[in-house]
């Protein structure tokens, strides 16, 4: 709120100031005496509203439109302060240096009514964020050597299925082992080597399999 009020009493001023010289530009470019005043509320009312409305639409496509007021307006008010300032200005005092100092209430009315309507717009409300549990690391899958059946009866199976005339790699898929676990027990073996199990080639198949 003391931002806000600060921000309104300093645009006023500044409004003020823009004011008179505006008006006083105006009366002595032969706009009557009665009517001069409604000239600077025309150029400086224009910086107003345009600024109220590209803080409103904000992001949207038809904000460019009072970006263009905007300019325009701000532009013929620093423009018009500044000659206002050189007509007016005392022989002893440069142009250049009475031009600055009078386009300095529109640049100032410009910039302290965007932050006013900046400060006046309510707060986005926080998001609170939905803290989602931890979850532990799924247990790691353990080894079965038993599987299905046992392995040697599954090899004798796989004989039988060879002879039969399946291919590897359908009879892996329905004994469920690995394919180069089904070519292991073919190569250079012979049907009654299948009751002679080898302890370590039986595990190293297993884990294959599973």
């Amino acid at each position: 709120m003391t931002a806000v009020c600060g921000t309104v009493f300093i645009a006023a001023g500044a409004f003020w100031l823009s004011f008179t010289s505006l008006a006083d530009l105006a009366a002595r470019s032969g706009i009557g005496a009665n009517q001069a005043w409604a000239w600077p509320l025309i150029v400086d009312g224009i910086i107003v509203v345009a600024t109220v409305a590209v803080v409103a639409l904000a992001g949207q496509r038809s904000a460019w439109y009072p970006w263009a007021l905007l300019t325009g307006g701000a532009l013929v008010s620093v423009t018009a302060n500044a000659l206002h300032a050189v007509v007016a200005a005392d022989a002893d005092v440069p142009g250049v240096l009475a031009a600055a100092v009078a386009a300095v209430p529109p640049v100032v009315l410009l910039a302290i009514t965007h932050l006013t309507v900046i400060l006046s717009r309510p707060p986005a409300p926080l998001v609170e964020r939905e803290v989602l549990p931890v979850s532990s690391p799924p247990p790691s899958p353990t080894v079965s050597l038993g599987g299905p059946a046992p392995l040697a009866d599954r090899r004798a199976l796989g004989w039988e299925l060879r002879e039969a005339g399946w291919s590897n790699r359908r009879i892996a898929r329905e004994l469920g082992v690995h394919a180069s676990t089904v070519g292991r027990w073919f190569a250079g073996a012979h049907p009654s080597d299948v009751t002679t199990t080898n302890t370590t080639t039986d595990i190293a198949d297993a884990e294959e399999a599973s």
